[in-house]
């Protein structure tokens, strides 16, 4: 699936850099977005699918014919208990690809522990200070962390508790934001990652999750990011 909306022109042969490309997995966090931006004509927003291998080529294939100044991964993800709670939002500091790697009898390898290549991706200080001190302006919940990018997502406190020991301070998880960045990053452009907390990381309970009220975070979140952008 391959939703672009937003304000791209009939031949797709874009310039500007002052252009802003926004990556969701599903129409309903690219609803919200466009719920909160209204009618800026200088974003587009891109629905690429679920997981990494998807976020990343459908991604690069609009950044290979569009010229754009940031590309930003968003949509709903789990915050670990610790630290984003439901309701929260999170903006990347760094964007984690969690599971990367080997197993080994030690444990778990990363591929920069390898010397396979990174597994993460910085984000720009200033961009991340700019856009996180604007949405506490606005009073939104708001926290700095590492988001993680997974292909299977966390169901159980083992798997967890793991994962938050191979990236400390990790405070949300997702499926898109490493695939997006990297995309990002082959053609030059910077990339930021924003998630509103829909459920805790770890067991599943589904009468826990509060998707709707995430939805909403999102919506607000872009909302107060339109001027800033």
């Amino acid at each position: 699936m391959l939703e672009l909306s937003g304000g791209m022109g009939d031949n797709n042969m874009l310039s500007d850099k002052n252009r802003i490309l926004i990556v969701t997995a599903v129409s309903a966090e690219k609803d919200a977005v466009l719920r909160g931006l209204q009618t800026n004509q200088t974003i587009d927003v891109l629905v690429a699918g679920v997981g990494p291998v998807a976020a990343a080529a459908n991604t690069a294939k609009v950044l290979a014919t569009n010229v754009y100044g940031l590309v930003i991964s968003t949509g709903i993800a789990g915050g670990f208990s610790d630290r984003a709670e439901v309701g929260t939002l999170v903006v990347a500091d760094e964007i984690v690809a969690a599971d990367l790697g080997v197993e080994t009898p030690e444990g778990f390898s990363s591929f920069d522990e390898l010397g396979f290549g990174s597994t993460k991706v910085q984000v720009d200080i200033n961009l991340l200070n700019r856009v996180t001190g604007a949405l506490r302006a606005a009073k939104l919940p708001v926290i700095n962390g590492p988001i993680i990018t997974v292909s299977t997502a966390t169901g159980t406190a083992v798997s967890a508790a793991e994962r938050s020991r191979r990236v400390p301070g990790v405070a949300a998880e997702g499926m898109e934001g490493y695939g997006v960045a990297l995309a990002a990053y082959i053609y030059g452009v910077p990339a930021l990652e924003i998630r509103a907390i829909s459920n805790q990381v770890g067991p599943r309970d589904k009468n826990a999750w509060r998707i709707k009220e995430a939805l909403d975070v999102l919506e607000k979140t872009f909302s107060v990011l339109e001027d800033l952008l």
